[in-house]
């Protein structure tokens, strides 16, 4: 599966951003989904997740509460609505997808897309 992830920007602390990863493939509804984010000098880390049919999710606990993950298999597309955002969540976001044969959350992820840059002013 390839994956092409945009929506990102520039944005004030307080506002918010919607992601959009779309991904290629017929056997997208297999895949459970997942965005991660690297701020700069800082490692990667795990943003949100959902399952093949959406009935699972799973965030992190600094964007739980303003991060929404969903998916749209019928348009091969899962997003990120991102809101109050704060200056920390300025990073470049990956989507990643998992193969799964169960409807549930990976903790590793085999195909990784491009990044999407979102920066928060404050």
């Amino acid at each position: 599966v390839q994956l092409q992830a945009s929506g990102g920007g520039l944005v004030q602390a307080g506002g918010s951003l919607r992601l959009s990863c779309a991904a290629s493939g017929r056997t997208f509804s297999s895949y459970a989904m997942g965005w991660f984010r690297q701020a700069p000098g800082k490692e990667r880390e795990f943003v949100a997740a959902i399952s093949w049919s959406g009935g699972r999710t799973l965030y992190s606990d600094s964007v739980k509460g303003r991060f929404t993950i969903s998916r749209d298999n019928a348009k091969n597309t899962v997003l990120l609505q991102m809101n109050s955002l704060k200056p920390e969540d300025t990073a470049v976001y990956y989507c990643a997808a998992d193969q799964q044969n169960d409807d549930d959350i990976p903790f590793d992820f085999d195909y990784w897309g491009q990044g999407t840059l979102v920066t928060v002013s404050s």
